[in-house]
């Protein structure tokens, strides 16, 4: 047997004895056996595909310490919470320690304590952690997250560029491994060359999530969608993104105000209600977070069962990553994007302020427009968003996205879009969408009593239409391209050529109404459910978010195979040996309970479940 051979086994044996599962997916082992190998890997897996294991697992054969460089604080407690509840020594280093706390764990790192350290980037030029770690027998160095290390990535960090000369600085060279789980061409080349990775093994495990079902929703009132959807999905947590930190806090409030658990998170907030807010989306105590980009990365919350885009992402990068976020158990997760034409204006507006590189503020409009383009298109969603990142041989269909499965019924507003682009017109195209649905509405204001708006033939024509109904079919015809937002902070309606075939009556304008989400039936409690109080119970005691004692398919797979004593235990997925021994009594007693109910009930037998 080679030595290859051998490490591998001894990687599938700690899988199974640490983490309670018997094999690496396909991705993961390609990524193991290339590690195990001693050879420098760049691993692009999608999200929910198991890129932490693909570092985690090596970490606890080779000899000596792992090094991982993690861009965020939550990112690294909830790893290494979840490590250390699997019975595998960790710690991290980054500024939420204490100076005592952070004295004690580089002690522990002098006397070889921990098998992984976590540290944050920024703490890489840090003079005295790089000489004390210059006499540590550092074998391995796990790069999460590598996009970072690019320019041209979606989310640069400057501190990453720390990481290449620690790596230079230590006395001998270690294994290097960078993870992502979005790369274009040109990122993997900055990624390649910027860690200074050697004859690198480049593994693509495919950018498919088939769990996730994508959907692409244009002119809707967004604020009454997410409402709606939010109410009807209220067991389920989900995350929902917003591009400012004024509509997180208006969303927010929306929805706490018609009563759902909701929390928020945005990098203006005080570092308190953040992580408060954090915490609590985490422990499920508010399963609903709204949020900017600010927060999701390395959040490893496996059951979010939606993600809602409130406004369009700058580019697809983005938009996949924290879509991608939903689902991360492999079960099925909700991917929709609320696209207003509005959301374009203002991602020009935050890439005209925000990115200063004439070269850099072209390229980041074009990823605009590419996301513009995904959000018009009537192809699949999801062969558009594969193509983006350079897969080949895409299905044409999905069967699960938006746009392979519309069944909304399509209705005549020929007449409304008549009425509105002729009050534009009569307009002269010079304001913008509120006052507009004012002078349709009929509204008696003094502005337009002023302007002699009110003398208008259009003036009151849509009289017994809501405002805000108004206002919502003048957004759908700007999504469909009827008309455009013109200007900068303050954007002016204006029409477009598609408007004059429809204002001469030669073309139609159809709009699909789609019906607002059905409340979830909820099932009568059964085995499953028991398990998830019994967890949530658990995470309380222990002060844990409930995921990291068991993921929801483990108690799916112990709700469906009924495990009756502890070697039936051991053999379901994500039960290791430490969490059958600190668990494992506890939740068979209540499976024996429910099957002792169910026998007295007159119910099905253990191997019929």
């Amino acid at each position: 047997m080679t030595q290859n051979a051998t490490l591998l086994i001894k990687a599938t044996i700690a899988l199974n004895r640490y983490f309670g599962y018997p094999s690496f997916r396909d991705g993961q082992q390609k990524a193991v056996e290339s590690l195990l190998a001693r050879r420098d890997t760049l691993a692009i897996m999608p999200t929910g595909a198991g890129k932490s294991l693909a570092y985690q697992v090596p970490a606890l054969v080779f000899d000596g310490l792992t090094v991982v460089v993690s861009p965020l604080i939550s990112l690294m407690k909830d790893q290494v919470d979840a490590l250390e509840e699997s019975g595998v020594t960790a710690a991290f280093l980054n500024s939420s320690l204490t100076a005592k706390e952070a004295a004690e764990r580089l002690t522990g790192v002098k006397r070889g304590k921990y098998k992984l350290l976590y540290i944050a980037p920024e703490r890489l030029e840090t003079e005295g952690l790089r000489a004390l770690l210059q006499d540590v027998p550092i074998s391995f160095v796990a790069v999460d997250e590598a996009h970072c290390v690019s320019q041209w990535g979606h989310d640069f960090r400057p501190s990453y560029g720390a990481i290449a000369p620690f790596i230079q600085s230590l006395p001998v060279r270690p294994l290097i491994g960078a993870f992502t789980a979005t790369a274009t061409e040109e990122v993997k080349a900055d990624i390649i060359r910027l860690l200074g990775l050697e004859n690198p093994k480049v593994l693509v495990t495919g950018f498919d999530r088939p769990n996730l079902s994508f959907s692409v929703l244009r002119g809707e009132n967004k604020q009454d969608y997410v409402l709606s959807y939010v109410e009807a999905h209220s067991a389920q947590s989900g995350i929902i993104y917003a591009a400012t930190r004024k509509e997180v806090d208006k969303l927010t409030e929306i929805l706490a105000g018609h009563g759902v658990l909701v929390t928020k998170y945005h990098a203006g907030l005080p570092d308190q209600e953040r992580n408060e807010g954090q915490e609590g989306f985490i422990h499920d105590r508010k399963p609903v977070m709204v949020a900017t980009n600010a927060f999701g990365m390395g959040i490893d919350k496996p059951d979010v069962r939606y993600v809602i885009h409130y406004n369009m992402p700058k580019n697809m990068e983005s938009y996949y990553q924290e879509a991608g976020r939903a689902g991360r158990d492999g079960d099925p997760a909700e991917c929709l994007l609320l696209y207003g034409a509005a959301d374009v204006q203002l991602q020009k507006y935050l890439i005209e302020h925000s990115v200063s590189d004439p070269q850099q503020k072209q390229k980041e409009l074009r990823k605009l427009l590419q996301m513009v383009d995904y959000c018009h298109t009537d192809r699949c969603l999801r062969q558009a968003i594969l193509q983006y990142f350079g897969e080949e041989n895409v299905p044409d269909t999905c069967a699960s996205c938006s746009n392979c499965t519309d069944e909304r019924e399509s209705v005549d507003v020929t007449l409304d879009a008549q009425k509105i682009l002729s009050c534009v017109y009569r307009m002269r195209e010079r304001f913008g969408v509120v006052l507009v649905a004012d002078v349709l509405k009929g509204a008696n204001t003094k502005k337009i009593r002023e302007m002699g708006f009110d003398s208008l033939s259009t003036y009151g024509i849509m009289h017994d239409c809501p405002t805000q109904a108004i206002k919502d079919r003048i957004n759908y015809l700007i999504a469909e391209e009827y008309l455009h937002l013109a200007g900068g902070e303050y954007p002016v309606v204006k029409l477009t050529p598609k408007s004059a075939p429809v204002l001469k009556g030669e073309v139609k304008v159809w709009q699909k109404i789609t019906s607002k989400p059905l409340r979830a039936t909820k099932d009568a409690p059964g085995l499953f459910e028991k398990l998830r109080r019994l967890r949530l119970e658990i995470a309380q005691r222990e002060g844990l978010p409930p995921y990291i004692i068991f993921a929801d398919r483990t108690l799916r797979e112990m709700a469906e195979r009924c495990p009756l004593n502890r070697n039936d235990l051991i053999r379901i997925n994500g039960v290791g040996e430490l969490k059958r021994e600190k668990y494992g009594e506890v939740f068979l007693e209540v499976i024996h309970k429910f099957l002792r109910e169910r026998d007295v009930s007159g119910g099905t037998s253990p191997h019929s479940l």
